[in-house]
C-alpha cells in the first residue's frame, strides 16, 4: 500500500465557487504559472504517486460557499485519479484545508475526532482538535488557551482486507513573524509564535500517547512547518515540534527516517520536502518541512520512504514531464510511504 502527503501551494484558487476547476491561461496564486499549467502539474504529479491516499495540506477551501469534497472529488475526476473520493474534517477559515484523497476500492475512511470538548475535560485526555488546550506557555503560573488554525484531521482507516489503523494528518501553524514593523516586532512575534506552536506539537503529542497506549497502529502525517535546526528559536526552547511529535523512548517513539537522519547531523547532507525563493537574497531556500511518522509496530513492517525531490531524486529527475510538473505544482514535494499492511 501506498500513502502520500503532499502540501499544494494554493490549490483552493484553481477553483470557483461551485468546486469547478479553473482551466484557464490567468496567472495561478504560484508566481509565472497559469491556473491551467498548475492544474494539470498536479494532476500528473498525483497520478504518478498512484497513491491509495494521499494527505492533502492545503486544499481547497470549505465553507458556506465552497465544498473542499466537491473540488477534490471533480479535479480527481478530470484527472483520472485512482484516488478519487474525498474526506474533510474539521474545517478553517485559512482557506487551507486538510483533507484525504482515496481509493474506496481499498480503503474505507471515517473523520473519527476523539477527545472532550472544552469544558469537559477527563482526566488524561487531550482535547478534541476543534476545541481548545490549555497550557502555561510562558511560566507565569497561568494556563494559555492554544487552538489550531488548521485543526487536524483524524482519519479511522480499514483497508480491504480488514487492517486497521490511525492517520492523523496536521499541518501546524508558520512561525513567520507577520505584521512585525521592526527588529524587536519581528523577535517577538517568532517567539509568541514557536511558543504557540510548541503547544501545538505537545497536544498532538498528548493524542500519540493516547493511541500508542491503546495499541493502536498510527501515523502522522504532513506539514509541521519545522524541523531539527531550522531557526535559531529552536535553541531558545531546546528541541523543535518535531521532536516533540516523535517523542522519546523505544517504545513510545514514531518514526520517520528523514527526521532521524536530520536529528543526527549538524553539518552536511540534508533531506528537503519544499523549496522557496527568496526574493531579498534572489536565491531558492530548501527545508524538511513535511513527514510521515510511523509508530513502532508500522515500522517493523519494513515500510520504505520516499521524497520526490526533482532535484534529489534520480527516477523524478529523468522523467522531464514529471521534474517539470513537481516544480510547477507546489512549493512543497510529496513524500510516499510504501508499506505491506497483509491481508
Amino acid at each position: 500500500m501506498r500513502l502520500a502527503t503532499y502540501n499544494i501551494e494554493w490549490f483552493n484558487a484553481l477553483f470557483d465557487d461551485a468546486g469547478i476547476l479553473l482551466d484557464d491561461d490567468v496567472w495561478s496564486a504560484r508566481y509565472n504559472i497559469t491556473r491551467s499549467d498548475q492544474a494539470v502539474a498536479i494532476g500528473t504529479v498525483l497520478n504518478a504517486l498512484d497513491a491509495d491516499a494521499v494527505m492533502i495540506i492545503e486544499a481547497p477551501d470549505h465553507n458556506g460557499r465552497r465544498s473542499t469534497v466537491t473540488a477534490l472529488e471533480g479535479f480527481a475526476a478530470l484527472m483520472g485519479l485512482r484516488a478519487r473520493r474525498a474526506l474533510v474534517g474539521f474545517t478553517n477559515d485559512t482557506q487551507q484545508e486538510i483533507a484525504l484523497l482515496y481509493d474506496p476500492d481499498v480503503l474505507s475512511v471515517v473523520h473519527d475526532p476523539i477527545g472532550p470538548v472544552t469544558g469537559q475535560p477527563r482526566d488524561g485526555d487531550a482535547p478534541r482538535f476543534d476545541s481548545a488546550f490549555r497550557i502555561d506557555l510562558d511560566v507565569d503560573a497561568r494556563a494559555d488557551v492554544v487552538r489550531f488554525s488548521k485543526p487536524p484531521l483524524e482519519v479511522a482507516v480499514t483497508t480491504a482486507g480488514g487492517t486497521r489503523l490511525r492517520l492523523i494528518g496536521v499541518h501546524l501553524k508558520s512561525k513567520a513573524p507577520r505584521g512585525a514593523a521592526t527588529p524587536e516586532d519581528a523577535q517577538r512575534i517568532s517567539i509568541a509564535n514557536r511558543r504557540k506552536q510548541l503547544a501545538q506539537a505537545i497536544w498532538l503529542r498528548a493524542r500519540v500517547d493516547a493511541h500508542l497506549a491503546a495499541g493502536d497502529s498510527l501515523i502522522v502525517m504532513g506539514d509541521l512547518n519545522d524541523g531539527p535546526g531550522l531557526d535559531k528559536f529552536e535553541h531558545l526552547f531546546g528541541r523543535s515540534s518535531v521532536e516533540i511529535v516523535l517523542g522519546e523512548g523505544e517504545e513510545a517513539r514514531l518514526f520517520d527516517p528523514h527526521a532521524q537522519h536530520a536529528l543526527g547531523r549538524k553539518f552536511g547532507t540534508m533531506h528537503s520536502t519544499s523549496r522557496f525563493y527568496l526574493s531579498d537574497r534572489k536565491c531558492y531556500m530548501q527545508a524538511l518541512l513535511d513527514y510521515i511518522m510511523v509508530s513502532p509496530d508500522l515500522h517493523q513492517r519494513g515500510p520504505v520512504w520516499r521524497i520526490w525531490h526533482p532535484f534529489d531524486d534520480p527516477a523524478c529527475w529523468s522523467r522531464p514531464e514529471l521534474r517539470d510538473a513537481l516544480l510547477a505544482a507546489s512549493d512543497h514535494f510529496p513524500v510516499t510511504l510504501d508499506i505491506d499492511l497483509g491481508s
